[in-house]
């Protein structure tokens, strides 16, 4: 019976490195970031279409015009709790509960693509709102 509980301890103490080394590479990969400069005079609402899906907002102007806006990450509110001791109390300084935390809010991250009345790309803008 031992043999085998050497075995199987063995085997996890094998397999945890390698669990953790592929959510460390796994965690590391990201999309390579666009560089719209180098798009602007070729690229289409068509073309953005596709790979962004469809925009949240597009407006188009007298002049033929396209100016289209994407969510590219929502915002968010993380508020931190704080715990511990705070006076004056009433009966002295001590614990009392929860406290006001820090909160954190984010806004949300857009990209607004200008196309030109020739259909292609003129002008682009990351922002928050």
């Amino acid at each position: 019976m031992n043999r085998n509980l050497e075995t199987s301890r063995s085997w996890i103490c094998t397999l945890i490195p390698v669990v953790v080394l592929i959510a460390v590479v796994a965690g590391c990969a990201t999309r390579p970031r666009i560089d719209w400069n180098a798009r602007k005079g070729h690229y289409t609402i068509d073309q953005a279409i596709l790979e962004l899906g469809p925009p949240m907002s597009r407006a188009q102007t007298s002049d033929g015009t396209v100016v289209a806006e994407w969510l590219v990450q929502s915002g968010y509110v993380h508020a931190f709790p704080s715990w511990g001791y705070y006076g004056p109390y009433p009966y002295g300084y001590g614990y009392y509960g929860p406290g006001y935390g820090n909160v954190v809010s984010v806004p949300n991250y857009w990209l607004r693509l200008t196309f030109g009345p020739d259909g292609q790309l003129r002008d682009w803008k990351n922002f928050y709102r």
